[in-house]
């Protein structure tokens, strides 16, 4: 006789990813970021970064003394990845690779949090935003700092849950300090986490002493950078309208991101753990609203690139919403890695040119089209390390240069001050400087040059701003 059970097929399973995911997202995730590492010209920071990492342990630490105090981790290390090398890609490998560590931590935590497809969306759309394309190939420590954010919040729920790896949570705090100063801006969102800790006073007996010792080196460091605040003079003050950009900061282009934002605010609510719901938007909100608040108390410092550290939160937030779709959880996820990526695609090209980061320095190179007799002068003297780099022909004289060493507490390049004798028989100086072309008549170098009897014959602009400006002038 058949029963009832016998007729009633076996139900399926959930579909869901394989357990490996991590593994496989964050190889793809590091290879997205990888992939135009050799394609756009290394800018002013990354050319920084080189000559931080060449110079002697004595001669870096006589810079930190003036200068990026505040990056001597992330030199230091440099100092030992640049023994094979300083090609683009050698340089920009590091920050690839962290970039698909934060992957695997950020896909494992979504599956702690709420499920594997979670887990997989927002590694999936961390790994094709614009933004990540932008840092991952980067020679700063941007990559390596979001990376570090990811294995703390990682490492404080494994702490929550298995009361165990407090030690880990202390090292990925103290990693968080040490990456970038700023990226500390996340650290008070798992004060909200610790709320829910309070009950198990074993637990946060252990939580709170790994969180102070993890932040001795921010403690440090911070010390180091306020000493050093003359040397971010630039950065302009910011008013409360700038967290209008910030969608379009985190995801590197405005569409993706105002879409992946709202997406995100729909994950905290659709989150029933709701300490970690609120967690997870302290880690994606309160680092613009802290650094905006720490450039008016303290000193102007508020920089898009700064807040880099806060892309893996609108991705993971994002990943929660969509999979939280009753019945429809893997179309949604689907859909939405596929709409991040339609929606930027420009921003991936723009990355992925020459002019990528800004300032093409293999584009100024070729617009030197110099004679024997011809000089060249630099409106700011640390612009030189990019013809250095670069030029590999016969460049006019750098009639201004002294040495061939930069400045032990800078970045630039010792130069005689009196550019009109310096220039005295040459009748076309090449001029070339950070900026547009009308920023050339605010240099004092491009000033000299026109006291000294010359005048603009012809000037190039690369296509984004700041950019970088190559003029000629010849003798009136």
């Amino acid at each position: 006789m058949t029963t009832a059970a016998t007729l009633t097929p076996p139900a399926r399973p959930a579909v869901r990813p394989r357990r490996s995911s991590p593994w496989w997202l964050a190889g793809i995730a590091g290879i997205a970021a990888f992939s135009g590492s050799g394609s756009s010209s290394l800018n002013g920071d990354e050319l920084a970064t080189i000559s931080a990492a060449s110079r002697s342990l004595p001669g870096l630490w006589e810079l930190s003394q003036h200068i990026d105090g505040h990056f001597l981790p992330y030199y230091l290390f440099m100092q030992l990845w640049v023994q094979g090398g300083t090609a683009e890609l050698w340089l920009r490998l590091p920050s690839a690779i962290a970039i698909g560590v934060a992957a695997w931590f950020l896909v494992d935590l979504g599956r702690r949090l709420h499920s594997t497809w979670a887990g997989v969306t927002a590694g999936a759309v961390f790994a094709v935003l614009p933004s990540v394309a932008y840092y991952g190939a980067f020679a700063r420590s941007y990559a390596p700092a979001a990376a570090a954010v990811v294995l703390s919040f990682w490492a404080l729920h494994r702490l929550a849950e298995t009361r165990r790896g407090w030690v880990l949570y202390g090292v990925a705090v103290a990693l968080v300090c040490c990456t970038h100063l700023f990226a500390v801006l996340v650290l008070p969102a798992q004060l909200i986490a610790a709320v829910a800790l309070l009950p198990r006073r074993d637990l946060l007996l252990r939580w709170a002493p790994a969180l102070a010792a993890g932040c001795l080196p921010a403690l440090v460091l911070g010390l180091i950078g306020y000493g050093e605040r003359h040397a971010i003079s630039w950065i302009p003050q910011r008013g409360p309208e700038v967290l209008l950009k910030f969608p379009k900061m985190a995801a590197g282009a405005t569409e993706p991101g105002v879409l992946l934002f709202a997406v995100a605010l729909a994950g905290v609510v659709l989150l029933r753990r709701r300490a970690w719901a609120m967690t997870l938007l302290g880690w994606l909100v309160l680092p613009p609203v802290l650094l905006l608040a720490v450039s008016h108390l303290v000193t102007p410092v508020y920089v898009d690139r700064y807040l880099f550290v806060t892309a893996p939160a609108l991705a993971l937030l994002a990943g929660i919403a969509v999979a939280s779709v009753p019945r429809g959880a893997v179309v949604a996820c689907c859909a939405l890695v596929v709409v991040t990526v339609g929606l930027g695609v420009p921003q991936h090209i723009e990355v992925r040119e020459a002019n990528g980061r800004f300032e093409d320095f293999p584009g100024a190179v070729s617009r030197v089209q110099s004679r024997p007799d011809d000089a060249i002068v630099f409106g700011q003297s640390s612009v030189r390390a990019g013809f250095d780099y670069y030029d590999d022909g016969p460049p006019p004289l750098d009639v201004l240069r002294q040495g061939p060493d930069p400045e032990p507490d800078g970045f630039g390049f010792p130069e005689r001050s009196d550019v009109a004798a310096a220039l005295e028989g040459r009748e076309r100086v090449w001029v070339v400087w950070r900026g547009v072309k009308s920023a050339g008549a605010r240099l004092a170098r491009v000033k000299a040059v026109l006291a000294a009897g010359y005048e603009q014959a012809t000037a190039w602009h690369s296509a984004e701003t700041p950019g970088l400006t190559v003029a000629l002038y010849t003798r009136k």
